[in-house]
């Protein structure tokens, strides 16, 4: 039986406000995770942060909801939605498509991307049929 030295965000919180209640340092707490569970434990700087919560009064271990966009900008109509803003005018820039959809720039060239890779497997697959007509 093997076991998972895995831990989930809640539960490495649990873990962090105890210590802190215990009086360890950011750093002593750090190396504690560090050392059982290696470096696929929450960062140091993640650390700090969840160290400072505690210690001003927070008492929950889940984040706080987060305003703004939603967590998937690349959902199949804001894609469709930015296929049709490119085929009307296909000088576009990436800023104005993010902020036309209020996306991330980042997000745009994602989907940009993968545009691109579906125009080149498009492209390939007919080149592969008109090649077996021959």
């Amino acid at each position: 039986m093997s076991v998972s030295l895995k831990m989930d965000k809640i539960e490495y919180c649990a873990v962090i406000k105890f210590f802190v209640k215990e009086g360890l340092t950011p750093k002593e707490i750090h190396l504690k995770f560090i050392k059982v569970y290696g470096y696929s434990s929450l960062s140091f700087s993640t650390t700090k942060k969840w160290i400072a919560k505690f210690k001003h009064g927070r008492t929950i271990l889940e984040d706080d909801p987060h305003e703004g966009r939603p967590k998937s900008a690349t959902t199949p109509e804001i894609i469709e939605q930015m296929d049709d803003m490119v085929l009307v005018d296909q000088r576009m820039k990436v800023r104005e498509i993010a902020e036309t959809k209020g996306i991330s720039k980042e997000c745009v060239g994602y989907i940009k991307a993968l545009r691109k890779m579906d125009v080149v497997l498009v492209h390939s697959t007919s080149k592969m049929h008109s090649h077996e007509n021959l």
